[in-house]
């Protein structure tokens, strides 16, 4: 165990640096760090290549340029990176780090750039965290990050969901609200300024443990009563998202994998491409008949799967009610995919869709106003004249969890088929709760081979409806658990609301006409 036996001033700060930067190797790997009876101990931890397994920040940038600015920022990003790398290696850290923010975030509003760093990164980093860092950070009662990256990025994720109890980050300039591209003093956090910054939070108090992962670390480590180096590892696992304080349920941005520098350079070059043809796969779906949209989605690389075995459609003559399929909510295509599986269109019902969506869709579903005896109405009279669809979450989860179900449908038919609906997508997500949602079939579709898989479950016993008993919460509950089972998810509470507030920063709620029926692209 390291041990520093005297609290340096500040002001020997530079040659402190200079001494422990030749004896860095002299400290104790992290996994020698003891993680038991911590609970009043203090942990000061730097973020890449420590509480983080990899040291390089470029994704994470290009995930705020790409995610804030669009595909151009993205590409300007990725121009100016060679040039942010040797800077890097031939001038200063610092340097390099100032290029990557300057490319990543000039111009760009700052609440965007809050708005990516709490709606989007954390998914990214909790896949990236050092098992040992982590074994060590989570064990001590107070917690404290210390990092070259600005704050704005990375607090959100470190206070939320690694309960870090202060993040001392680089900040940012500003000038009415946007982002200069610039640094604010004392500058970029590498080296001694770390120490500094360091020195300035806690005073005479001296943190318990320092973790760090290079030699431009060692003046923060000093500065603690324990100082423990995290060796360079690529084949350490990063720990599963289970084991965080909080899990990650809500994710949002587009890009689906974290854009390493080849990844973000295919990203730039694909667009192009992708674009034409999410047009020519959305014209496929639009203008042929839905009995033929299966086999021209396969042939244009789209690739649908179907388990199960759908019911028949209804006879009108005999006077059936409608099936109610009731489905796991992921894009605003579910409905489509659903048709697609059946070979026939199946009308369903939806709330919050662009206009532009409504304008391309080739099934009709009727808009719901919120209102719930009015909807009630709608729904029974569409269920009278066939089969529904209908997403009772109410709005798409990424993650392997179902949101709340909404009780309503089971009180309108005892007519319930379950559907458990997935899709698999390589470079691009087709929802968003932050950006337009006009635009998500086009990058549902950009995916060099998205895929769907659709599962008819099983028809609801007579005797779990509310036609035999059953309140209209334990049917919605039960159907949510039988899709969950068999989608290996897991059921939450969470609704709509609680996805926006999370995700955006609003309710979610949208004031739209009067109810109407037209053509729309999803539920």
């Amino acid at each position: 165990m390291a041990t520093v036996t005297s609290f340096p001033t500040v002001d020997k700060c530079g040659s402190l640096c200079l001494s422990t930067m030749a004896t860095v190797t002299s400290f104790p790997t992290v996994d020698k760090c003891a993680s038991i009876g911590r609970e009043k101990h203090t942990v000061v931890a730097d973020m890449d290549g420590t509480l983080l397994r990899g040291r390089s920040s470029f994704p994470y940038f290009a995930l705020v340029a790409f995610e804030v600015g669009g595909v151009l920022r993205l590409l300007l990003y990725v121009l100016l990176a060679p040039l942010a790398g040797l800077l890097y290696y031939f001038v200063s850290e610092s340097a390099g780090i100032q290029v990557l923010i300057f490319a990543a975030m000039a111009g760009m509003k700052v609440s965007s750039i809050e708005s990516v760093a709490r709606a989007a990164l954390p998914k990214f980093y909790a896949g990236d965290l050092h098992p040992e860092s982590w074994r060590v950070f989570s064990s001590c009662g107070r917690r404290c990050v210390v990092t070259a990256n600005p704050r704005i990025m990375v607090e959100p994720f470190l206070k939320e969901f690694l309960g870090a109890d202060m993040v001392l980050g680089t900040e940012i300039g500003t000038f009415k609200g946007r982002a200069t591209g610039l640094v604010s003093n004392p500058g970029v956090l590498v080296g001694k300024k770390k120490a500094q910054a360091l020195k300035k939070a806690f005073g005479d108090e001296q943190p318990e443990i320092g973790l760090g992962d290079r030699p431009t670390d060692a003046p923060f480590m000093a500065l603690c009563k324990e100082a423990y180096i995290v060796p360079v590892k690529p084949e350490v696992k990063a720990i599963t998202t289970d084991k965080l304080p909080k899990p990650i349920i809500f994710h949002d941005g587009r890009l689906v994998q974290k854009p390493t520098p080849l990844l973000a350079l295919l990203t730039v070059l694909w667009i192009p491409i992708g674009f034409p043809l999410a047009i020519i796969r959305m014209a496929a779906g639009i203008l042929l008949p839905m009995h033929l949209v299966y086999y021209a989605f396969w042939a244009l690389g789209v690739r649908v799967k179907v388990k199960g075995t759908p019911p028949p459609p209804v006879k009108k003559a005999q006077g059936q009610s409608g099936v109610l399929f009731i489905c796991s909510h992921r894009t605003l295509l579910d409905p489509i995919f659903l048709s697609t599986a059946l070979g026939r269109p199946i009308p369903a019902v939806t709330y919050s869709v662009s206009r532009l969506s409504e304008i391309i869709s080739p099934i009709k579903t009727v808009r719901l106003s919120r209102d719930r005896a009015s909807d009630a109405a709608m729904i029974k009279k569409l269920l009278e004249e066939g089969d529904l669809a209908i997403c009772p979450e109410g709005t798409t989860c990424r993650e392997p969890f179902l949101l709340r179900f909404s009780a309503l449908f089971a009180e309108l038919t005892d007519e319930l088929v379950p559907v458990a609906m997935v899709n698999r997508m390589s470079m691009f997500h087709g929802t968003t709760a932050r950006g337009w949602k006009g635009m998500d079939p086009f990058y549902f579709f950009m995916n060099p081979s998205p895929a769907y898989e659709v599962t008819f479950l099983n028809k609801l016993p007579k005797e779990l409806t509310c036609g035999s008993g059953k309140s209209s919460h334990e049917v919605a509950n039960y159907i949510q658990r039988v899709i969950a089972a068999t989608l290996s998810y897991e059921c939450t509470s969470f609704t709509r609301k609680d996805k926006y507030r999370a995700l955006a920063g609003n309710d979610g709620t949208v004031v739209s006409s009067p109810q109407q029926t037209t053509k729309v692209m999803g539920c």
